[in-house]
């Protein structure tokens, strides 16, 4: 079992020397954890240690693992071809996006839903949402000791190196093509917006 964070820290026997890995570790993918559904990274968290054994595999462990992976990868490219408005009765209303607009279940009222077609920048956003949950599998210790145990040393390099990297090309990609899709499992933007105003109004109030 890993001595430090059962999450992205490769396993060692030196607690000494995985407390500063694992502080570089979840720095680095702090800013990717916020590009992926929140449900399906839960579930991903919750579940990995039970279907891996801790790290401690069996043939049946291997097996279940991989669904979870699949089954999870599949719900971020999901996430990312949904969206949502708000309902007549003022709570939100998901549903996926297509060619020719949003398809829903839920009454639109005057909502206009041809608004919210498929773009390339779906696509796009789906690719790399991938490449960040697959970024977090390939560092999870536990993943890393049932699937590729002798990975640990070349892993070490990986911890520090590879969120920085990927964190980078994601901010680039979602720079050229941002997003203000309000899908399945992500905090509606004009939400997020209104925490980050009443973040940056509390900093300037704490200023003397």
């Amino acid at each position: 079992m890993s001595k430090t964070s059962p999450l992205l820290i490769p396993k060692t026997n030196s607690p000494a020397s995985s407390e500063p890995m694992a502080t570089k570790s979840l720095g680095g993918l702090q800013s990717l954890i916020k590009l992926l559904p929140t449900g399906t990274l839960f579930i991903y968290l919750l579940l990995n240690p039970a279907l891996t054994n801790d790290g401690e595999c069996s043939t049946s462990n291997k097996v279940m693992s991989s669904i979870l992976v699949t089954l999870c990868s599949f719900s971020c490219v999901f996430s990312c071809f949904t969206d949502s408005f708000k309902g007549l009765d003022g709570s939100r209303k998901y549903g996926i996006v297509t060619k020719k607009g949003l398809w829903t279940y839920a009454e639109p009222g005057s909502e206009d839903l041809s608004k919210y077609k498929l773009r390339i920048a779906d696509f796009v956003h789906a690719i790399f949402v991938v490449a960040v949950f697959g970024t977090l599998v390939l560092l999870d210790a536990n993943t890393a000791s049932c699937f590729y145990p002798n990975f640990r040393e070349t892993q070490k390099t990986l911890v520090v190196s590879l969120p920085p990297a990927v964190g980078v090309a994601s901010a680039g990609i979602f720079a050229l093509f941002p997003s203000k899709r309000n899908g399945i499992g992500y905090a509606p933007v004009e939400e997020e917006e209104t925490k980050k105003e009443e973040e940056e109004a509390k900093k300037d109030s704490d200023i003397p």
